[in-house]
């Protein structure tokens, strides 16, 4: 199971970063040396650190999206983002009735 959890986090890992390897190697490094760190955890510590490589690996799968500069004019700067068939796409319902009361003191 923590096999499992291990390559999933790798494969996450490889579609967020993917060509840029500074960033791909160094989150790399970071989930091998974790993984080496966990070794002598219990049986319910491993079971929590799965879970938590686990939910790590969906954010780095669903949630980070990666930017790239294209240009530059000055103090402005133009970015192509890197969305791809994993980025989670929401239907912004919930931007839609933020402002019916929400803590930012919108009404």
């Amino acid at each position: 199971m923590s096999l499992a959890a291990y390559r999933h986090l790798l494969r996450s890992a490889r579609i967020a970063f993917s060509g840029d390897v500074h960033v791909l190697s160094a989150a790399q490094n970071q989930i091998r040396q974790t993984f080496l760190e966990n070794r002598s955890l219990d049986s319910s510590g491993i079971q929590a650190a799965i879970r938590h490589a686990e939910d790590v690996a969906t954010i780095l799968r669903e949630n980070v999206v990666q930017g790239q500069k294209i240009e530059s004019k000055g103090d402005e700067h133009t970015f192509k983002l890197r969305i791809h068939e994993h980025t989670e796409r929401g239907d912004n319902d919930s931007v839609l009735t933020a402002g019916s009361g929400g803590g930012c003191g919108c009404k």
